[in-house]
């Protein structure tokens, strides 16, 4: 069997192997995959591994060979899947493997808005502290994080993290989420009443048709003039114009992104606002996050070859 890896640049990023698909076959590794390169590299091969690579409808008529297709992520919105579908491709993501790493690096931004640490750091580097007449120096207002409402929009195991974490912070969490869960022991909200109440939003639902552009000027214009918007989702969720007008005027307080629309980052009207913090989709990228994600997706192929895929987003 032969195995193509589109993206393993983004996989390994070092600290952690791709050697795990070995044991199935042939094992082709590029680092990074141009559309128009993608037909001929996957050529004849029987499962393809990507990460962000854009997997359209064309490939499955080009590469008739192709019978799986790992996604190596949790979003898949990079797939045609009712392509693949019609195809009999078998298309298997990994869940779960970044829940505590992407709930971390989302309460990395609240608490970089609130405590102001970098800011801090910055002033004493500068000689703030060896200059000062008392013994802090406090240019930079703090505030706590408890009292304050976590509107928490979806309700994944992300979310549930993210909610968890926030009470033990002391905060209140409402959630806003498409299914009713069974067990949420918080509040339940529509989306434009967590829109309305947060202190902080943060966004953990996927990106799809009903999804894109979900934060945008009007429900913007809902939100107190005090309020964190935090997305470490998908950045096609906001309305980047929007967003940007909003921040500039003082609609919101700040925002806190871990994704833009375009990635890498292109002319986003959010790259010059001090508003707004932007850090180059991180958040799941701890070493030990990814370690855990190249296994799962290691054992996504084994099932498959076994008769028993797992992880299934579409299957014959």
């Amino acid at each position: 069997m032969k195995l193509v890896v589109t993206d393993g640049a983004t996989l390994s990023g070092g600290g952690v192997s791709l050697d795990g698909f070995r044991r199935f076959g042939e094992l082709v590794v590029h680092d990074l995959t141009a559309p128009e390169q993608l037909a001929e590299r996957v050529g004849d091969a029987d499962a393809v591994l990507c990460n962000k690579t854009p997997i359209p409808a064309e490939l499955f008529d080009q590469c008739p060979n192709l019978r799986y297709v790992g996604e190596c992520a949790t979003g898949y919105n990079n797939i045609d899947i009712a392509a693949a579908k019609a195809h009999g491709v078998t298309v298997c993501n990994v869940g779960g493997y970044s829940t505590d790493a992407v709930a971390q690096h989302t309460f990395a931004l609240i608490l970089h808005h609130y405590s102001r640490v970098a800011e801090y750091d910055t002033a004493v580097r500068q000689g703030a502290w060896k200059q000062a007449k008392t013994f802090c120096v406090m240019p930079y207002p703090m505030q706590e994080l408890a009292g304050k409402t976590l509107a928490v929009v979806g309700y994944g195991s992300i979310g549930r993290k993210v909610a968890a974490i926030g009470a033990a912070f002391g905060m209140r969490p409402v959630i806003a989420t498409r299914t009713q869960p069974a067990d949420c022991p918080y509040p339940l909200v529509t989306v434009d009443e967590a829109f309305r109440l947060a202190d902080v939003l943060t966004l953990h639902v996927p990106l799809t048709e009903q999804t894109a552009g979900m934060v945008n000027a009007r429900r913007l214009s809902a939100m107190k003039p005090t309020a964190l918007l935090v997305n470490t989702a998908r950045g096609g969720l906001i309305v980047e114009t929007d967003l940007a007008q909003a921040l500039r005027d003082g609609v919101i307080a700040g925002a806190a992104l871990d994704v833009l629309t375009e990635e890498p980052m292109g002319d986003t009207p959010l790259a010059d606002l001090e508003n707004c913090t932007l850090t180059p989709h991180v958040a799941w990228t701890p070493l030990e996050t990814r370690q855990r994600l190249l296994e799962q997706a290691v054992e996504n192929v084994r099932c498959w070859l076994d008769g028993k895929p797992q992880n299934v987003i579409t299957a014959p």
